[in-house]
């Protein structure tokens, strides 16, 4: 009993080296294939960078964002404070710093709720098609026909100007995006022989849906997911500078750059670097969204 145990703990390990193996393998297949494209591997790296700095910025700096000090409002970028002070006299750096977590938090999740209700949506309307499909897109196509910010304009003057609701307002314009894809690449896929071969066997809706057909489509779905993030940023960032997002004295980076327009020619650091950091945010994830495009489509293999 104990080596038949044994054996099969053996067999179960090396089964696990190959699973890793094939992993890293298409990892450094994958990586050669971005690292082509220079701009987007920077991009990648810098939104690696932007990540760590949001999420161990806030434990290293030794200043309050919110800590008042009159005596030192609207100086310039020093030795003591690298970006700055704002009219309040807080530190620049510092609520960039803790606010940058804030922006992409925002971005990522409401593109991730986007994305799991345009996904789900866009593949129920792909795979049954008939008069589901007519009623989903129909749908998409009337909230496509607002213009995002506009809509996210509307929700929140509904709901209220809060950070939850700016998630849930991004999120709603995101879905029409991705319910598209989803439906096209779905539509490729449910015609191919193997799914017909599964249908065959009896495999039930779901598990062709879930094993079958979401894995193939993942590409296109992952390459939306990274350019969507930077218009979901964009768009926070917009929402917040207008008051109906962030509020003060939350240092979102949009509520940072509205603190700074009414400063902009006596002070113009309050308003340059919070805009500098969305522009690289927004920037970073827009090349490495089109890298993974060049790196994931089996054409350019």
């Amino acid at each position: 009993m104990s080596s038949q145990q044994s054996q099969q703990d053996k067999e179960y390990l090396a089964e696990q080296s190959t699973k890793g193996s094939l992993f890293w393998n298409n990892f450094k297949e994958f990586y050669k294939r971005l690292a082509k494209n220079k701009t987007a591997l920077i991009g990648g790296y810098l939104i690696l960078f932007l990540i760590i700095v949001a999420i161990v910025g806030p434990y290293i700096t030794t200043t309050d964002p919110s800590q008042v000090d009159y005596a030192v409002k609207l100086e310039g970028p020093s030795a003591e404070h690298w970006f700055g002070t704002d009219h309040h006299g807080r530190d620049i750096f510092t609520r960039i710093i803790h606010g940058l977590g804030i922006t992409m938090i925002i971005g990522v999740a409401s593109t991730i709720l986007g994305g799991i209700v345009g996904i789900l949506l866009g593949i129920i309307s792909g795979y049954y098609g008939g008069r589901i499909d007519t009623i989903i897109m129909r749908f998409m196509d009337i909230l496509l026909a607002f213009p995002g910010i506009l809509l996210a304009l509307a929700l929140i003057s509904i709901l209220g100007a809060s950070r939850q609701n700016v998630i849930i307002a991004i999120a709603l314009f995101a879905v029409p995006t991705f319910a598209r894809i989803v439906r096209g690449s779905t539509l490729s896929v449910k015609n191919l022989e193997y799914i017909d071969a599964m249908k065959a066997l009896g495999a039930s809706d779901i598990r062709i849906i879930s094993l079958h057909i979401l894995p193939n489509i993942l590409s296109p779905i992952i390459v939306q997911g990274s350019v969507f993030i930077a218009s979901a940023v964009l768009s926070a960032s917009g929402l917040s500078f207008l008051g109906l997002g962030e509020q003060p004295p939350s240092p979102e980076l949009g509520a940072l750059l509205s603190d700074g327009r009414d400063f902009i020619w006596d002070a113009g650091h309050i308003a340059f670097f919070p805009g500098l950091f969305i522009m690289l945010i927004v920037l970073a994830f827009n090349v490495f969204g089109d890298g993974l495009r060049d790196a994931l489509d089996p054409k350019m293999k």
